[in-house]
């Protein structure tokens, strides 16, 4: 590992310009911090030292610097190129609202038409941003649209196998066939984003897993995350790895769903009674926090950022917290998981199911970081946002805004309540 880290130190000392387009100081003062990376990054995976923020200015392109084209903010130019795979996701817009914000440079890879990005388009400067069709089975493509990039970011996952009717010459005629699996999207594919990095000797390399990922968990899901993890980190041993608890946010699928269910059903089923925990964690803090490692890639190499709420709940807590912005009122039932996975293997066969065999596992399971925060505090290789200078946001400051939409009549017929 070592050996290798200093042969993609040696090859990258080539891109040196790119390198110092991005200090703050001057060249003479970025030429000596390159090398001193180049050192230091070769024992980063066991470097048992803690970030300092204290020095960091985040993000630090909000000031205009005296060469610097543009009003400064979202028309000036950072300096580094940072590609995105998985943007149009539900992570994805927000880590590049903060790209945008800060005239970073980014390449945004898609596997759909021009309307699967275009409510990207508004958030970067005109030509501040690069959009390229792209096919997860096809490495050069991959290969195109990391090109000269900087820093690459892996926000690609999935937590269904995409299906698709087929023919069949036998009864009944037609067949279930996939197209994505779930181990493709969340092992093949980061594997495949690795080692084009380290092929195409890329600075830096952010990959997004999840604190479920647990190679002995009920989870088809929870399980390709942890293999995904290790894929990268063998192709590209110095890459950082994110890992947030759920996410919710306006596009969740957490909170929506509870209230999705409420809206269309009278009785919400709570999978093994909804005893197991989770702690909810912001989606802008995780772009933030991703944002953050951008902005400094060198001091997280080799390390696992854990990203996570300040308070955990069960799952019949959230369904309760739901239905009390809401005012809906359906029946909360504590289903046995064989038995809401009857209900599951049908509705996995939608375009974007609503529940999963596979999901139904994931709930049944506890859904946390893996350390108290005692613990994160008495060690320091896992690095959490409060290293990254974050705060983490309470879900009931955000959860009302997107929330309050699924109100009979909407909040605004309401003398009292939540405004």
């Amino acid at each position: 590992m070592i050996a290798a880290r200093l042969l993609h130190t040696a090859l990258r000392s080539s891109r040196a310009s790119a390198s110092a387009s991005r200090a703050t100081t001057t060249t003479a003062a970025a030429a000596a911090a390159s090398c001193t990376r180049g050192i230091s990054a070769t024992a980063a995976p066991t470097n048992d030292a803690r970030v300092s923020t204290s020095g960091m200015t985040l993000p630090r392109v909000t000031e205009r610097r005296p060469d610097e084209t543009g009003r400064g903010g979202k028309a000036s130019d950072a300096g580094v190129k940072v590609c995105v795979f998985g943007a149009t996701g539900f992570l994805g817009r927000y880590v590049c609202s903060g790209l945008g914000s800060n005239g970073v440079l980014t390449y945004i890879g898609s596997r759909g038409d021009e309307f699967e990005y275009r409510h990207l388009r508004t958030i970067f400067e005109l030509g501040r941003a690069k959009y390229q069709f792209y096919s997860s089975r096809d490495r050069q493509s991959m290969a195109d649209l990391i090109a000269d990039a900087d820093v690459v970011v892996n926000l690609v996952g999935k937590y269904y196998d995409t299906k698709a009717l087929e023919d069949t010459d036998k009864f009944p005629y037609l067949h279930y066939k996939v197209n994505t699996s779930v181990a493709e999207a969340n092992v093949t594919v980061p594997r495949t984003i690795a080692e084009l990095c380290k092929e195409m000797q890329v600075d830096n390399l952010i990959h997004v897993s999840s604190a479920a990922a647990d190679p002995n968990s009920s989870s088809e899901w929870a399980r390709t995350k942890h293999q995904g993890e290790q894929a990268v980190l063998e192709a590209y041993p110095w890459a950082t790895v994110v890992r947030p608890t759920q996410m919710f946010g306006h596009e969740d699928k957490l909170l929506n769903w509870y209230a999705n269910l409420g809206t269309r059903f009278p009785v919400v089923p709570l999978v093994d009674g909804g005893h197991a925990l989770t702690q909810p964690v912001w989606v802008d803090d995780v772009a933030k926090a991703i944002n953050r490692i951008i902005d400094d890639p060198e001091k997280f190499e080799g390390r696992r950022v854990d990203v996570f709420g300040p308070q955990d709940y069960s799952y019949k807590e959230l369904a309760k917290f739901v239905y009390d912005i809401t005012g809906l009122d359906p029946v909360l039932s504590d289903v046995p998981n064989p038995v809401v996975k009857y209900a599951a293997n049908v509705l996995q066969y939608q375009g974007e199911p609503y529940l999963t065999p596979d999901m139904v596992d994931l709930m049944s399971e506890d859904y946390l970081p893996e350390m108290t925060p005692e613990g994160y505090e008495a060690q320091s290789q896992v690095f959490t946002m409060k290293d990254l200078g974050l705060e983490a946001t309470p879900i009931e400051k955000v959860a009302f805004k997107y929330l309050h939409r699924y109100r009979t009549g909407g909040h605004f017929i309401l003398a009292e309540g939540y405004h």
